[in-house]
């Protein structure tokens, strides 16, 4: 006997149990006992021929091989889900789920993007989950979800991406900043200011190394936030000055809370992509929401630029 000859239900309450790493909350979920949770798991551990759980302590853990056949098993749950998905899409049962990861920078374009997708597709629901550019395709490789918005992927991940609008960066400081107002400012006019950058692992962090060590500029890190949110607060208090997506900034700007400093070589221009699991068919939906993304995308963005530029 083998992994093939095992059943849904138990890669499912597997799954569960690997993700909560608790029987009893598994059968709690499913209606199970947690008898029956133990059950199923001893029969796809005796399938499979290891053990996919330990105590350590008095806690549950995965073991290696547990760890390897969750990849597995979450990828087989999720095409049976996608194909039933499919299905009652062709019954004309539903207009279908788009599950949306977002690089934490998008969240200030794809609201605006997702209020006209839904006016064209009412009937389609969207779960979005935030993260850094890591964490995103991490979501997207597990099929946690379907689609992504995010800067350009790695060229090693295995994801297939388009690019649908342009994506500046700009350094940002307070108002009252000592180079504000000045312009065409050298980069190593920076050599004295304090830097408040992104965490490791997130596109506008690499993206900053990258020009920075281009340019043969090392910046004085004061401070390292995950959050764009705490990023522009630290800046507007005077703790130092951030490289920032533009897109970020508009009502600041608007607001005069924070300057834009022209600084040679800025802003970065990059471009948002849409990105998809390169060796997995697109349901319906999500091929809807990147044709639209493709075709609206850019017009869209447009809006957010005549709103900063109004601020200029």
């Amino acid at each position: 006997m083998t992994l093939r000859h095992s059943t849904i239900r138990q890669l499912q309450v597997f799954v569960e149990a690997a993700h909560s790493l608790s029987f009893a909350r598994v059968a709690e979920r499913l209606g199970l006992t947690p008898a029956a949770v133990s059950f199923q798991i001893k029969q796809i551990e005796g399938l499979c021929g290891f053990a996919l759980f330990e105590r350590v302590g008095r806690r549950v853990v995965l073991t290696e091989a547990g760890a390897a056949l969750l990849e597995y098993a979450s990828v087989v749950l999720k095409a049976l889900s996608d194909a039933d998905e499919r299905m009652r899409e062709l019954k004309g049962l539903s207009g279908g789920h788009a599950r949306i990861g977002l690089v934490s920078t998008a969240k200030y374009i794809m609201p605006r993007m997702l209020s006209r997708f839904q006016a064209e597709y009412p009937r389609i629901a969207i779960h979005l989950h935030e993260g850094n550019r890591r964490d995103i395709i991490a979501a997207l490789l597990s099929g946690e979800v379907d689609i992504a918005v995010m800067g350009k992927p790695p060229d090693d991940a295995d994801v297939a991406a388009d690019p649908f609008a342009p994506h500046p960066s700009v350094l940002i400081a307070p108002p009252g900043h000592r180079l504000a107002g000045r312009t065409d400012i050298p980069l190593d006019g920076l050599a004295e200011e304090r830097f408040i950058v992104r965490e490791e692992g997130s596109g506008t962090r690499a993206l900053m190394e990258n020009f920075f060590r281009g340019a043969g500029f090392t910046p004085h890190i004061a401070l390292t936030s995950s959050s764009n949110e705490t990023i522009k607060q630290a800046v507007m208090a005077g703790m130092g000055v951030a490289l920032i997506s533009r897109h970020t900034i508009v009502l600041e700007l608007r607001m005069g809370l924070l300057t834009v400093l022209p600084v040679q070589g800025l802003p970065l221009m990059r471009n948002w992509f849409v990105a998809w699991r390169r060796h997995m068919p697109l349901l319906p939906v999500h091929t809807q929401l990147r044709r639209f993304l493709l075709a609206e995308g850019k017009s869209l963005i447009a809006g957010i630029e005549s709103a900063y530029q109004a601020t200029e």
